[in-house]
């Protein structure tokens, strides 16, 4: 049976629907010649589900094993629920087919703030302290929202097991931030901004 390229699929089909050319000011304030809004290709029907395999295939061929994925609210929400999804069909899969359990990953968010009513809590779904956990989000630029997550997770007591984020932009204060925020975990990505660039005038010029 053809293996399915999960990651290669979803490349393609994050520069035809989030990869844009142009001039834009993006959220710190700089300017750049491209705009990748991730979220018009996590929350498309297909595209949700390629992106949670593909999560799961990168943290498989990196040997990291977690309980939950989380990031903060919002790039990170329609991410979480397609890997948490994609755990849970493959753990069916390999049932059926008599094979080793896939292991369940669950999914979690953090909130901007803390709610000011009823539990008043930051995070929501899983929480559970001592559990080892990957924080995961869209665009990686600064590595802001992924340090806000990822340091709210760990002061509620869970382990960083790994960050990942689906396009990396390559920004010169970016992954050292975050890795440094992450004390030790691997940070990961699915691609730069370079491949998704490349692909984008790929299809750009077989079309013309």
């Amino acid at each position: 049976m053809t293996k399915i390229d999960h990651k290669q699929q979803l490349r393609a089909l994050l520069a035809k629907e989030s990869f844009r050319l142009g001039q834009f000011t993006l959220a710190s304030g700089a300017t750049s010649d491209y705009y990748i809004d991730c979220r018009t290709t996590t929350l498309h029907a297909e595209g949700g589900r390629l992106t949670g395999h593909a999560i799961l295939e990168l943290l498989e061929a990196n040997n990291i094993q977690a309980e939950a994925v989380g990031g903060l609210t919002m790039g990170a929400d329609p991410i979480v629920s397609n890997v948490a999804t994609a755990s849970a069909q493959r753990a069916l899969d390999r049932s059926a087919q008599s094979n080793p359990a896939a292991p369940l990953i669950h999914g979690f968010l953090v909130r901007k703030a803390e709610k000011q009513h009823g539990t008043a809590r930051r995070i929501e779904g899983f929480l559970q302290p001592g559990a080892r956990v990957i924080i995961v989000d869209d665009v990686c630029t600064t590595g802001g929202s992924t340090i806000t997550a990822l340091e709210a997770a760990r002061e509620a007591g869970m382990v960083i097991a790994a960050v990942v984020c689906i396009v990396e932009r390559q920004e010169a204060n970016g992954r050292p931030a975050v890795e440094a925020a992450a004390q030790g975990a691997p940070f990961l990505s699915l691609f730069t901004a370079n491949d998704v660039r490349a692909e984008k005038l790929k299809q750009s010029a077989s079309q013309e």
